[in-house]
């Protein structure tokens, strides 16, 4: 197109004088056409050829970044853009129809207005059941103590190695976002408290964080979800392909915006106040309505990306490439006028992108972009509730107040008032028994399957949405249940409620982030008041990456009965092993979660050493206090002193006071010893400083072990020096052991003794019992002997015995043998 060459630096075109005249210059008179800029030719065909400056001719874009682009664009191209974001905006708007008319009919289960019914019958009960606003208000209290506390909601984390001065630094930063969101932006506390009231509603609802130019400071505004409109394809903020705020003016405000050049000045009407269907809804529930003469501006702040005519993506060579940019456009609704264009990327990004202002908080995630709120989840439990309980009215009602037919020839007196009790009122009966003129309707007493039933419905919905008492409640804090059980239980009965606490967790973290960016890029670069270890003006360096933006609500702690039950069962557990936890802070834990102000008071905490003498540390060893070692003391000195106690009486007797005090004493030896290697390599580190050499990672780790070993070498010099000072050549604890061992030898000694003497009894009790034993051989022998000797004579009688025996036995062998011949 012609525009397109024009405006991208084509040094001639072919153009026609109407559209010329019509949507970019006027067409020039004939004492232009020799103007230095431009000049007209007629070529063969009758048309005519405009040779021109295209610098000249370039939208004016020389001023501040974020200028106003849409003074500079042309009227036409204006017009045609206003219309297209407004048709985008009523396209978008429409695609959200059912969801808004959900959103809108639940509205009217909150019950804040009584209905009148005329249905079934006149007078009919119109109350409805509390469940949806008692969850509503519920959530809305717990979430907002928890994500708003009074000291700010900010607490900063250390990103990488932690530092004295990164401390400080985070320090800082968290003191002045607290002080910025609780002093100096004064709506966001109610904004906050708004949101956390719409948001179980309507399932999402949405915070913008910017800076604001009338007020000069930081804002995080709540915008509600009707006025936050984005497309049917959108998935999330960071992705959509436009995002459309619409904005509520009044009409002074946008004058002022317009003198102070933020807006276009150009002629714009306000219109009547009208409110739209859900707006309709909040009014009839507050019991308002807009009045005839109340007008403002509606405008619609679109974020969206264009291929802005003047100001398109250009490659190396200069040449558009077709690549929309982020930009922030916004029209009058009523008139289609476009009252500012700005960039919507930095002017230090070379990828442009979009910048983010705006941040999505869900009660539940939904199907698709919105997220669903209690209407959407509960909302048929409490139309259930509401029509059973108006039924329970009504039939008690009807039960206590009959209605019926009578005859038509009776005639009660002031039969159009109700009978009083104890009243007796006069009846004109024709003839006949009363009773049979009067026939009562049956209406039947309140059901109780019903009322059982309404609290089924109710106990579902209070379980559902986690408004119910803790399951723990039911056998109170018990001391004696064990830590697991009574996680368990704290765990069932809160997962829903912890489930949507993380999700604000989440959102109200990148609403810090942002509001951090916009402390950074637009608020004076120093502090307002005196800071912690630093001048004022280190605030332009604070915000960096060191130092990350984090919510102090826990993700995982709702409420602060919660945080008491951990607290406690984080002590008992502290208490049952206190050799192994840190007892003050598990007490000052104990105190924070039950919102006790000033613990220091109650709970004081523990003193840092300080330098003392040497003489006050002998004391306190001996008292059994610990002692510890300070670098800038006299280390030599404190050994010395050291020394000479170790070799008292008192400390020799007591091995654990000779055991801490030689400990300490390597102390005082150790320092001195990094000491001197401290001073020894300070003048090469500032020869290597002021010679601009940069010592590389090899070196620097071959320098610290260089020095680690000068350590080692001065420790052994320095203990082998102070033991020839002091008269010894050998550790203390060496000495010790040599004392023991002295000890055991005396012992052994007089045992030996012992064991002497115990000898020399047993000797002599040995040389008595060997003479009674050696008569008592002799005696022994002597029977002996006898007793052989007896023995032999007896053998030699046998023998003889035995010969006689033999030779008797031959005689008579010879005697029979001579017989029998």
């Amino acid at each position: 197109m012609v525009v397109d060459k024009r405006l991208t630096g084509d040094p001639a075109a072919v153009v026609d004088e109407e559209f010329l005249s019509e949507n970019i210059i006027d067409v020039p008179s004939d004492d232009e056409i020799l103007s230095d800029d431009v000049s007209i030719t007629e070529d063969d065909e009758g048309g005519v050829v405009v040779d021109f400056d295209a610098s000249a001719m370039m939208p004016d874009d020389s001023g501040d970044f974020f200028a106003n682009l849409a003074d500079s664009v042309n009227p036409g191209e204006l017009t045609k853009l206003g219309n297209d974001l407004i048709g985008f905006y009523k396209e978008d708007k429409q695609s959200r129809k059912d969801w808004e008319m959900a959103y809108v009919e639940g509205l009217d289960l909150l019950g804040f207005k009584y209905e009148e019914r005329e249905q079934p019958f006149r007078g009919a009960s119109g109350i409805s059941h509390p469940l949806l606003a008692e969850s509503v208000v519920q959530f809305q209290a717990q979430a907002y103590k928890e994500l708003l506390p009074p000291d700010g909601p900010v607490r900063t984390q250390i990103v990488g190695a932690i530092s004295p001065e990164a401390e400080k630094q985070a320090q800082r930063v968290k003191q002045y976002m607290n002080y910025q969101i609780t002093d100096v932006m004064e709506e966001y506390d109610p904004d906050m408290d708004q949101l956390l009231f719409y948001l179980p509603l309507a399932g999402s609802a949405f915070k913008k964080v910017y800076y604001d130019e009338s007020m000069q400071r930081a804002v995080s505004k709540f915008v509600a979800c009707e006025d936050l409109v984005v497309p049917y394809t959108t998935t999330n903020l960071q992705s959509a392909e436009r995002i459309t705020h619409v904005v509520h003016m009044q009409v002074n405000d946008l004058r002022k915006m317009q003198v102070n050049g933020f807006y276009r000045d150009i002629s714009v009407y306000p219109e009547t106040i009208t409110a739209s269907d859900s707006q309709s809804k909040v009014d009839e529930l507050q019991g308002e309505r807009p009045g005839g003469h109340d007008e403002e501006y509606i405008l619609l702040e679109c974020h969206v990306d264009l291929d802005l005519l003047g100001y398109e993506d250009t490659d190396e060579a200069g040449e558009p490439t077709g690549v929309r940019l982020p930009y922030i456009v916004t029209v009058d609704e009523n008139s289609g006028e476009v009252l500012a264009i700005r960039r919507n990327w930095g002017p230090e990004d070379p990828l442009m992108a979009k910048k983010q202002y705006f941040v999505h908080f869900k009660f539940l995630p939904g199907l698709g972009y919105y997220g669903f709120g209690l209407i959407h989840m509960i909302g048929g439990l409490s139309r259930s509730a509401t029509s059973i309980l108006r039924q329970l009215i009504d039939a008690g009602t009807l039960a206590n107040l009959p209605a019926g037919f009578k005859a038509r020839g009776i005639r009660i007196r002031d039969d159009d008032e109700p009978l009083a009790p104890g009243e007796f009122r006069d009846v004109d009966s024709p003839g006949g028994n009363l009773r049979d003129s009067l026939l009562p309707l049956p209406y039947k007493e309140p059901s109780a399957t019903l009322f059982q039933l309404l609290g089924l419905i109710i106990q579902s919905g209070q379980r559902f949405s986690a408004i119910s008492e803790l399951p723990i409640s039911e056998n109170g804090l018990n001391r004696e249940m064990p830590v697991g059980t009574t996680m368990a239980l704290l765990e069932r009965g809160t997962k829903v409620m912890s489930g949507i606490h993380k999700r604000l967790h989440y959102a109200q973290r990148i609403e810090l982030k942002l509001l951090a960016g916009v402390f950074a890029d637009y608020l004076p670069p120093e502090y307002p008041y005196d800071t912690i270890g630093a001048e004022r003006n280190v605030k332009a360096s604070d915000f960096d990456d060191r130092v990350d933006i984090i919510p102090v609500s826990d993700p995982n702690i709702f409420s602060s009965s919660q945080r008491a039950m951990l607290a406690q069962m984080q002590l008992q557990l502290a208490q049952a092993a206190p050799e192994m936890h840190n007892m003050y802070e598990a007490y000052r834990r104990m105190y924070e979660a039950l919102g006790v102000k000033d613990v220091d008071l109650i709970l004081p905490p523990p003193k840092d050493p300080q330098p003392i003498d040497a003489s006050e540390e002998n004391r306190n060893v001996l008292s059994n206090q610990p002692i510890e070692a300070f670098m800038e003391q006299n280390h030599q000195a404190h050994i010395v002193a050291h020394m000479a106690m170790l070799k008292t009486p008192i400390v020799m007797a007591a091995p654990m006071v000779m055991g801490s005090l030689t400990g300490h004493v390597a102390q005082h030896i150790s320092m001195q010893a990094r000491q001197i290697v401290t001073q020894e390599l300070e003048p090469q580190i500032q020869q290597a400083q002021a010679q601009g050499v940069q010592l590389d990672q090899p070196q620097q780790q071959q320098l610290m072990a260089d020095a680690e070993n000068r350590v080692s070498e001065l420790i052994a010099q320095i203990t082998t020096e102070i033991m020839a000072a002091t008269g010894e050549n050998e550790d203390p604890l060496v000495e010790l052991r040599r004392q023991e061992l002295r000890i055991k030898e005396a012992d052994l000694y007089r045992k030996a003794q012992d064991d002497e003497e115990r000898l020399k009894l047993d000797q002599k009790e040995n040389t008595d019992r060997n003479k009674i034993a050696r008569e008592k051989i002799d005696s022994q022998e002597d029977i002996a002997e006898m007793r052989g000797q007896i023995a032999a004579a007896k053998l030699d009688a046998d023998e003889d015995k035995t010969e006689m025996q033999g030779r008797l036995a031959v005689a008579k062998l010879k005697q029979d043998r001579a017989r029998a011949n």
